[in-house]
């Protein structure tokens, strides 16, 4: 165990982290020496039962009562998971601020539908929101617009741990990397133990919180949800995962199982190689993780004082000019199997709409959805309850571009797919119906006239349209 030795007094160097982070991680690194990895036998697997993976609709309806309702909501906080950059929709800064739909961010979004229960039910959720030393500058400059709102918000970091040089462990910041670039969050795992180092969470007990829903910044389909939290509360759940049913886009999303008696999470990366396609498929495993996570504070106290969150290690190797470094990752969604009766409920796929890529955008800004409250609608017009799958090429990839490229958004309340390659340009007005590809000749720019109804169709120039 030299490495670890020559990793401690590597870290005593490093006065950028608190000892907290410093024990944190060596903590993370000694167990990924010993190579604890769990295997998982495949024959021991077990299809969760309606008992510990239970069906939305078996919940039992919140009787009409706004004393009882604003009873529920104090005993809830609301984190939302906001380390994340909007890099790859060519954004800098915070993913959060990216804005979704008249104007308004997901942050926007988040905090009036707060708002909104706080004043209709006369109760104080606040909102949380974890960030990482990449996203805290701005986000406190952001929040400030938020001073005069009937929101308590608070925020806190994530850790900071350094980048592992491959050949000898030593932590980059050492190797004269002293920038961000010798650092990282080590994943969403690690909301349980920072939101106890920051204060937060003995803070929360005080006034009498108990269970905390968190969530993505930018799943816009994770609001509050009573039913959920009442049954929770009934039922002494500690912690409680929404799954929905898996689409043939969904295939490498991490599903729940049972297995020796405890119900826990299956990622892909865990599936030995001869099984991945039976991992994929849709037929055995149906569901998968959304990262709605609902659980109790008090067992999230007890389990990090005690050291028992021992979530699977996510090796994520990157370079860093030319040096290849090791980031170690948890996934909040893996400490499932150290909580008291865990369970999964299996939520409408309305709970699963995030905002990955620019054509997630397209889809929530156009007429699939309205906006009431802060809280983004499907419409009902639509008949088919699978969105229309959107491919655009590269052009469209970053925010910027793609807004450019449409002068509105077009209407696909009766899309199946769209498919558009090469430099392709909207109008306003235009319907797209069932299959529809376009494609522009390499070097020629085509655009889609305003109005333009194109239905079943394979446009290769204006001659198609």
């Amino acid at each position: 165990m030299e490495k670890l030795t020559h990793l401690k007094s590597a870290l005593a160097s490093l006065s950028q982290i608190s000892e907290n982070e410093k024990n944190g991680f060596i903590n993370l690194v000694s167990r990924y020496l010993s190579g604890e990895a769990q295997h998982i036998e495949w024959s021991k697997i077990q299809t969760p039962t309606d008992e510990v993976v239970v069906p939305y609709d078996t919940l039992v309806p919140i009787p009409d009562d706004p004393a009882e309702t604003k009873k529920l909501l104090d005993k809830l906080v609301v984190l939302k998971l906001n380390g994340g950059l909007g890099t790859t929709m060519g954004c800098t800064g915070p993913k959060s601020v990216i804005e979704v739909r008249n104007g308004l961010t997901f942050l926007d979004l988040i905090v009036i539908q707060i708002e909104h229960l706080n004043s209709k039910y006369g109760c104080s959720v606040p909102l949380v929101l974890m960030n990482s030393f990449n996203t805290h500058d701005d986000t406190l400059k952001i929040v400030e617009k938020y001073s005069n709102s009937n929101i308590e918000i608070h925020t806190f970091n994530q850790s900071q741990y350094p980048r592992l040089v491959v050949e000898d462990f030593t932590p980059l910041p050492c190797k004269g990397q002293p920038g961000k670039d010798g650092w990282y969050p080590p994943g969403h795992g690690d909301v349980f133990p920072s939101l106890m180092n920051s204060g937060k969470l003995d803070a929360f007990l005080s006034q009498g919180k108990e269970y905390v829903f968190v969530a993505n910044s930018d799943n816009l389909g994770a609001i509050v949800d009573l039913k959920i939290l009442n049954h929770l509360i009934k039922n002494k759940n500690e912690y409680c995962m929404e799954v929905t049913p898996k689409t043939l886009a969904d295939v490498k999303g991490g599903t729940l199982i049972s297995y020796e008696g405890k119900v826990q999470l299956l990622e892909i990366a865990q599936v030995p190689d001869e099984h991945v396609n039976e991992f994929k498929s849709i037929e055995k495993f149906k569901i998968f993780n959304t990262n709605n996570l609902w659980v109790n504070l008090k067992a999230i106290k007890r389990l990090v004082e005690t050291d028992a969150l021992k979530m699977e290690i996510i090796p994520n190797p990157k370079e860093v000019d030319g040096i290849k470094v090791l980031q170690l990752e948890t996934a909040a969604g893996a400490a499932i199997r150290f909580f008291d009766r865990a369970i999964g409920i299996n939520v409408p796929r309305s709970r699963f709409l995030p905002v990955k890529a620019t054509s997630d955008l397209l889809l929530v800004q156009s007429d699939l959805y309205t906006l009431i409250d802060g809280f983004v609608i499907r419409n009902k017009d639509r008949a088919n309850p699978v969105n229309p799958s959107i491919e655009l090429g590269p052009e469209f990839k970053k925010v910027g571009n793609f807004l450019s490229r449409f002068k509105s958004i077009p209407s696909v309340i009766d899309l199946d797919s769209l498919k558009v390659t090469g430099d392709v340009w909207f109008g306003t007005g235009i319907i797209l119906k069932g299959k529809v590809c376009i494609t522009a000749k390499p070097g020629v720019k085509l655009e889609i006239p305003d109005g333009a109804v194109i239905e079943n169709k394979e446009i290769n120039g204006p001659e198609d349209i």
